[in-house]
């Protein structure tokens, strides 16, 4: 992943460490301890977005386009630097090269966990949205994988499930971070450092992820 030990120590030492912003902190953690891509985002206010596009069709909801990528494994001080530029950003995490995202209703998202765990099957971590959708990381790739893995699963249309992926080139807002004006993103999953490093793979929680999904629409 790219990340360091070394790394690891200067977050978990980085708020005792003076001209060090909460938001430096949280980046780093996200960089540092779980291997993720970050970005600074755009935030939104009275429906207008900070981007200051007039037809932005994401208010508060997508990368700035100036703002560097803060790649996997980079420091506090790196944040720091980096970060310094942008305070007050939300903190928008790059998909497809750590993780893949699978996005199902929260009521979906809720409720699959228990089944998942009760099969002794591994669940990395799940974000929820004001949207009311539950964002599930899973193994790099599965975007792409996604319909025909369905389709062997005896699923022949995803779009009848209200669950889709997200791979290379998209964005989810990392909590607490706030979405588009509508309020902040949350974990429904915290991460952990064997599932956020090393996410499952899809196949693992598709089947169960498709099942609650159908019966959440029924």
């Amino acid at each position: 992943m790219g990340f360091t030990i070394g790394g690891i120590r200067e977050i978990r030492s980085g708020s005792r460490r003076r001209g060090r912003s909460s938001e430096c902190t949280a980046v780093a953690e996200f960089t540092g301890l779980w291997g993720w891509d970050v970005v600074a985002g755009a935030r939104a206010s009275g429906g207008e977005c900070s981007c200051g596009r007039a037809d932005c069709g994401a208010p508060g909801a997508h990368p700035l386009e100036f703002a560097p990528l803060i790649p996997a494994g980079a420091t506090l001080d790196d944040v720091t630097r980096t970060w310094g530029e942008f305070p007050g950003a939300s903190v928008m995490l790059a998909v497809g090269r750590s993780f893949d995202v699978v996005d199902v209703s929260e009521a979906a998202g809720r409720r699959a966990p228990i089944r998942l765990e009760r099969m002794g099957l591994p669940v990395g971590p799940v974000t929820g949205t004001p949207e009311g959708r539950a964002q599930f990381f899973v193994a790099p790739g599965a975007a792409a994988e996604l319909p025909e893995l369905l389709y062997r699963m005896g699923w022949d249309d995803p779009t009848s499930l209200d669950l889709r992926g997200q791979g290379p080139g998209t964005y989810i807002t990392a909590p607490p971070s706030d979405r588009g004006g509508r309020g902040p993103a949350r974990w429904l999953r915290q991460p952990a450092l064997d599932s956020a490093t090393k996410p499952p793979a899809a196949r693992l929680l598709l089947g169960t992820l498709a099942y609650v999904a159908h019966r959440s629409r029924a």
